[in-house]
């Protein structure tokens, strides 16, 4: 008499129950539909990378490649490493390699071979440029503070010019094909002037190409062990 019955559970209540676990499941198991899509190029000043450090490499390559030509008409003597019209050319073609990347379909994390192998030859030829823009800036600025001492005279159809006039064992370095002095010591002089100024802003642009392809690819600079989420995860591992 005292004891109540205990009635079972109706049949939509458990569905009820059923149902009501199912849009749960479904927002765990990735029911977001923006999931699969693709990721946005990264972008850089508004522009999608490579775009901005192409154009300027190929900006700064072919004002150096075209300072080195013009050098190397003053005298058909200069030396090679005084037109570093090669520098240049190396940027532009950094540029090209920039440009090619450009064309091919982004997709995040290299999931495409022929991304990943044109990316990664844009990050070795742009740190080449780099090295070779440094040995163009210290060359010209090398021979612009020699020239600043140069004494020069007119032989015949050339210029000799010596570092140290009282020097009679100094070296002398002679520019064939120049009548004038004036175009060694002053139109040759401004053109190494602007080649340091030029090869190193094409350095600099090198140099932050392989920053932005680098942080992309690895979020960090660092590539070493982190401790600290493999002692966060055996302290889980004890909890459990």
């Amino acid at each position: 008499m005292g004891k109540k019955e205990k009635k079972p559970p109706r049949a939509g209540a458990q569905k009820g129950s059923g149902s009501a676990a199912m849009p749960k499941e479904e927002e765990e198991g990735g029911g977001d539909p923006k999931a699969g899509a693709e990721e946005a190029p990264p972008t850089c000043c508004g522009c999608r990378f490579p775009l901005l450090p192409a154009l300027l490499q190929l900006a700064l390559g072919s004002a150096v490649a075209a300072l080195g030509f013009l050098a190397a008409a003053v005298s058909s003597s200069v030396l090679l490493r005084d037109t570093p019209h090669w520098a240049g050319i190396c940027v532009c073609v950094v540029s090209l390699v920039g440009f090619v990347m450009l064309c091919i379909s982004y997709q995040p994390d290299e999931k495409t071979c022929m991304q990943f192998t044109i990316k990664l030859m844009y990050f070795l030829l742009s740190a080449l440029g780099l090295v070779v823009c440094v040995l163009a800036v210290a060359f010209a600025a090398h021979r612009y503070l020699q020239m600043t001492r140069f004494t020069c005279d007119t032989v015949l159809e050339s210029c000799r010019c010596k570092v140290d006039a009282e020097d009679p064992l100094g070296r002398t370095f002679v520019y064939e094909d120049a009548a004038d002095c004036s175009s060694v010591t002053g139109t040759l002089h401004l053109y190494l002037l602007l080649q340091v100024l030029l090869n190193a802003a094409a350095a600099a642009v090198c140099l932050a190409a392989c920053f932005v392809v680098w942080k992309h690819r690895y979020q960090v600079f660092y590539v070493g062990v982190r401790f600290y989420p493999l002692t966060a995860t055996q302290g889980q591992q004890h909890k459990v």
